[in-house]
């Protein structure tokens, strides 16, 4: 039988998968192989939203370390009176070359940079979590942002969960809508991210923490039933099945293919 971890490690160098690994292998083997190289990388507005929503709902002060809100007011502050005071200072050059030396200055720092929309919108999320109860309800006796690297059946998985309560796990979403969260679930495999922090953690209830990102950002807590979890285990198990199948028959990542019946 085929050790999947040390296969993995032959030809990646790394021993461990993660969800988002599993859930390429659904797909695309190719997609899976340029993964693990760290050739693909998964970037959009969306994600880089979650990443900084996360951030400040789980670890505030390091969101401050991370991020740069270059602003509009930061930027004239920089510049002369006679920018300030200009009818339009926007279109002046010294308040563009100002703009650029900004964001040259905080990418030297090895920091983010963050759209003050964003960054307002985040947090106005968030006060709406605290205002209704979200927050003191379900994240605040819990540890955040815990580490894993852990056996998971034939495969070592690694990763990060947002909240680990006690029984109890917590995920947050942002979302356009919370009552098209159901299809996400499906759509993105969060069935299969929620599978295996029940199990590594050995939980059996598991939450998403959903929340619109357009005014008034309307909160939902989305229980995981046992329905999904199971299906979250089976793709697991098919993510699995697939990636031995690629290590061990020596094929070349464009051959693979899949099969469905609709």
């Amino acid at each position: 039988m085929l050790n999947i971890p040390e296969a993995l490690q032959e030809r990646y160098n790394k021993a461990h998968l993660s969800y988002s690994s599993l859930k390429v292998a659904l797909t695309d083997m190719a997609k899976f192989d340029q993964y693990m190289k760290g050739e693909l990388k998964f970037e959009s507005p969306a994600l880089t939203f979650g990443t900084l929503y996360d951030m400040l709902l789980f670890e505030r002060d390091k969101a401050f370390d991370t991020y740069s809100v270059v602003s509009d007011e930061a930027v004239l502050d920089n510049c002369s009176d006679k920018t300030r005071t200009s009818k339009r200072p926007k279109l002046t050059k010294e308040y563009k070359d100002m703009q650029k030396h900004l964001i040259d200055v905080a990418a030297e720092q090895g920091k983010t940079l963050c759209s003050p929309a964003d960054w307002k919108m985040a947090n106005q999320m968030i006060d709406r979590l605290e205002r209704c109860g979200l927050v003191d309800k379900y994240l605040s006796s819990g540890k955040y942002q815990v580490e894993f690297n852990e056996q998971l059946g034939p495969i070592r998985v690694k990763g990060f969960l947002d909240c680990l309560g006690d029984g109890f796990i917590v995920d947050s979403k942002s979302t356009k809508a919370v009552d098209k969260f159901r299809y996400s679930v499906r759509d993105f495999s969060y069935d299969i991210q929620a599978y295996i922090y029940c199990k590594v953690f050995g939980v059996k209830k598991f939450y998403w923490l959903v929340q619109e990102k357009t005014y008034p950002y309307l909160p939902a807590v989305v229980e995981c039933s046992d329905e999904t979890l199971f299906t979250g285990e089976m793709k697991f198990n098919d993510a699995i099945e697939r990636i031995t199948g690629f290590l061990e028959g020596g094929k070349q990542p464009d051959q693979d293919y899949v099969e469905f019946k609709v």
